[in-house]
């Protein structure tokens, strides 16, 4: 599972965007200063580090230098959104640069180009027995065999696979696959779910949640 390191002093943004990456399938851990940043980047393998740069103890460029040495990609989120804070953390090597505040759709789409560009995102995926997906190339096998998915079908297996065991709601389905927001119209999200579902042969697996939404059972 891709690791992130969410370097925030503010609580409250620390939570909002450990539980959007989440609910992406990202495993994230929250250091509230730069010491304590410094100390996890030393001890956890992390493909990616959101940094403020205002840290008590450590600041985030500091972090940033750091960062480098052990070939950690960083995208810094920060309230200093001058022009040439940005030039700065983006010469200084940084990824990316999103001032605050922002929008966690936004976050989400810059964390997820950041690991495609730096060879971060995951090779392989498997459901057992007999399901292989491949993020990158967005292709889908089911016993060696390669299945035809639409765009949205093959995000919405996706989705499930990153969180098995999971109950995933109508509204949060349909705001990660279409990346819009939710009026309450399941029809789009059962009609596509049924398409997939029987494709996959995860009829049985796949199960709606009255009320609610759907569980991928492993």
């Amino acid at each position: 599972m891709i690791e992130i390191l969410i370097a925030e002093d503010d609580p409250s943004i620390a939570n909002l965007i450990r539980t959007v990456l989440n609910g992406a399938g990202y495993r994230c851990i929250w250091a509230p200063d730069g010491t304590q940043a410094a100390d996890l980047l030393e001890k956890v393998p992390f493909d990616l580090a959101l940094l403020d740069i205002m840290l008590p103890g450590v600041d985030g460029y500091e972090l940033l230098d750091y960062c480098k040495t052990l070939e950690i990609p960083v995208i810094f989120l920060t309230a200093l959104g001058e022009v040439e804070d940005r030039v700065r953390g983006l010469r200084g090597g940084a990824e990316d640069y999103l001032a605050k505040p922002f929008a966690l759709p936004e976050l989400l789409a810059r964390v997820e180009a950041v690991l495609r560009r730096c060879g971060k995102t995951e090779r392989r995926l498997t459901l057992a027995p007999d399901i292989e997906i491949d993020p990158a190339a967005r292709t889908v096998r089911r016993g060696g065999h390669p299945v035809a998915l639409t765009a949205k079908e093959f995000d919405l297996l996706l989705l499930f696979v990153q969180n098995k065991n999971i109950v995933l709601s109508r509204d949060r389905i349909f705001e990660r696959v279409w990346k819009e927001e939710y009026l309450g119209d399941s029809r789009t999200v059962d009609l596509h779910i049924q398409r997939m579902r029987k494709k996959m042969g995860l009829e049985n697996r796949l199960v709606a949640v009255y009320k609610v939404g759907y569980r991928l059972e492993e």
